[in-house]
């Protein structure tokens, strides 16, 4: 798989349009769609970013799979989820804070918008796994 196919391929992994992704890393939709073509590559500031967001290394990016294979191991994601992963616990006894009374004031709002957040950092944490999952599974196959 080439950097054009990985881009693409995470990309579809989180369920992510090209819109999406265009934002996240403040460039076009077209730039978006050159990068996945082949037509062009994204710059070395952008590659820092969809290794960032993808949780891969550049190197994944950059060389085909035969010559490397991605240096995140499973272990090392599941570690990672679990620190972000750690106050569920607390989130959930703030979720029950806010709704004791039944109403949602503006300083409940803006913690309810905070542990949404965190919620979605812990749901990409989890689609993330998914990836490596499916990554090793379809290299155990091969």
């Amino acid at each position: 798989m080439n950097i054009a196919e990985k881009i693409y391929f995470l990309r579809n992994q989180m369920n992510m349009s090209q819109n999406e992704l265009a934002e996240l890393l403040q460039v076009s939709r077209q730039t978006v769609s050159k990068w996945e073509t082949g037509v062009t590559y994204p710059e070395i500031a952008k590659l820092i970013a969809i290794s960032d967001l993808f949780h891969v290394s550049i190197d994944y990016l950059v060389r085909d799979n035969e010559t490397t294979k991605q240096h995140t191991s499973l272990d090392r994601l599941v570690l990672k989820f679990l620190g972000s992963a750690q106050d569920m616990e607390k989130i959930s006894g703030e979720l029950v804070d806010i709704m004791r009374d039944g109403i949602i004031d503006a300083d409940e709002r803006a913690r309810m918008l905070m542990i949404i957040d965190k919620l979605n950092a812990v749901s990409h944490m989890i689609e993330v796994i998914k990836c490596a999952l499916n990554s090793e599974t379809d290299e155990g196959t091969m």
